[in-house]
């Protein structure tokens, strides 16, 4: 029998909100942590439900249809039992759509790899050829499932889920994701019971523990090759390439192990300058690259080799050096460089670094993510990076390199009045944060600050991670 909708003023999956989540995507473990994927042509409501299963805007939601391209997994739990909700782009056949074969054979995959599925369509709209299409897909997978009927928003509309049994895909379940009717909860309910019996146990507490991953952010502008260099590391294409600028729409986080190591690589979508981004999906978009930089452990900047760096390749390199993350820079396309010899590597080096002087600390790695060259020493330097961002240095290191430091150079006389270091020390990592207190502030130059950042460096390794100077008023009398 069909499950209609309830519908109440104070619906209880508002304040479903998700409860705290009891594990990290970077902890799911496909041998013991089931997938729920929701699946559905363009425009039906995928995100939406997503949304409102999570209880907040996690993936970019717009009308206009085919916003989400690439596959993207959000852990949550529901009654004491973690899993994955997997959100796919609409299946559609159109051939004005570049990107339609491409999503196609994401969905695909997406309904191989999940556990269980959520067959999505409109009530407003009746049955589709794509509806048709899907649902034939989905029985000749054999993956346990559930029609569900969205946007029946009020209860009188129930009878628009009638249609949808000329589907053969069994009872329709009707829901409102905008909503949130109390149906978005018992779909869950049964969702949850569809799971493998070998998955339906909650996964051990030391499952749980495992290691704190390095979250990478690939970022950059569009179509330098970001999703491309993401599918070379993982070996799969696990997001949508194409030449067309702005593929790639929201932040797609995927979990990954290399040499025993995790790793949480984070695909962003190209950060144009915002005078030239229109309001919309593209706005959202870069707001989310934005956050994903804030988010990050290592913020790995892709750039064309073909091209001459951009400003606004100069504009994200500086949000990354403002958020204190670890950097790495991936010149990408390597193998289209015409006329390479053994200097080209150093020559390319010399020219960022005169177009870009603050990028002296930064890492530099060559790498053609289409051939797949170089493309995992950009997690051997992540490594790297993130192990120097925890770097912590004892009190009397960090006065004796600024002491040599002071006493090599001495800062200079400003208005017969000369700066004084009087004590130093680290008080924090991530990035390393050093104090320094001195007479007065108004003396430490910016040119001096960036000596003594050199000084920092060469005694201790902290390649790619930007480093933090705090000044203090500190009397004489008081050292």
């Amino acid at each position: 029998m069909m499950m209609m909708a309830r519908f109440t003023s104070d619906s209880p999956t508002a304040p479903m909100r998700l409860k705290e989540k009891a594990f990290t995507l970077s902890q799911y473990n496909p041998e013991t942590m089931p997938v729920l994927a929701i699946i559905g042509r363009p425009n039906v409501g995928k995100s939406t439900l997503l949304n409102r299963f999570l209880g907040r805007r996690f993936n970019i939601v717009d009308d206009q249809p085919g916003v989400t391209r690439d596959r993207s997994f959000h852990p949550m739990v529901w009654n004491g039992k973690p899993f994955l909700v997997m959100d796919t782009g609409g299946v559609h056949e159109e051939a004005e759509d570049p990107f339609c074969k491409l999503i196609n054979q994401q969905v695909k995959e997406a309904i191989q790899e999940a556990d269980a599925l959520i067959f999505i369509v409109d009530g407003k709209t009746g049955i589709t050829e794509d509806d048709e299409r899907l649902a034939k897909w989905i029985r000749q997978s054999g993956k346990p499932y559930r029609l569900v009927v969205n946007k029946v928003d009020k209860i009188e509309e129930a009878s628009l889920c009638f249609e949808f049994y000329n589907l053969g895909m069994g009872d329709p379940m009707a829901i409102s994701a905008q909503q949130g009717s109390t149906t978005v909860g018992d779909l869950l309910d049964t969702m949850i019971t569809l799971f493998p019996e070998h998955k339906k146990a909650p996964p051990s507490p030391a499952v749980l523990a495992e290691e704190h991953p390095i979250n990478i952010a690939l970022v950059g502008r569009p179509n330098v090759g970001k999703s491309s260099l993401l599918n070379a590391i993982v070996g799969h294409n696990r997001t949508i390439v194409s030449d067309i600028s702005g593929t790639t729409r929201d932040a797609i986080d995927i979990p990954f192990t290399y040499e025993d190591k995790p790793y949480l690589l984070v695909d962003t979508a190209g950060i144009r300058r915002r005078t030239k981004v229109d309001y919309g999906v593209e706005l959202f978009s870069v707001d989310r690259s934005v956050e994903s930089i804030n988010k990050c452990d290592i913020a790995v900047l892709v750039i064309d080799a073909t091209e001459p760096i951009a400003d606004q390749d100069k504009r994200i390199f500086n949000k990354a050096l403002e958020a204190g993350k670890g950097l790495i820079i991936a010149v990408n396309k390597w193998d289209l460089v015409p006329n390479k010899t053994p200097k080209s590597t150093a020559e390319f080096h010399k020219n960022l670094l005169a177009e870009v002087p603050s990028l002296v600390f930064v890492p530099i790695v060559f790498i053609s993510a289409m051939n797949q060259q170089r493309v995992h020493t950009v997690l051997e330097l992540a490594q790297t990076v993130y192990a120097n961002s925890k770097r912590r240095l004892g009190t009397s290191i960090v006065n004796q390199v600024i002491g040599d430091a002071v006493q090599q150079n001495l800062p200079a006389t400003i208005k017969n009045r000369k700066l004084k270091i009087l004590y130093a020390t680290q008080v924090s990592v991530e990035p390393p944060t050093f104090v320094l207190f001195v007479n007065d502030p108004k003396l430490m130059k910016e040119s001096y600050q960036r000596y003594l950042e050199r000084k920092m460096r060469a005694a201790a390794e902290f390649e790619g991670v930007p480093i933090r100077f705090l000044l203090k008023v500190r009397s004489e009398k008081a050292r």
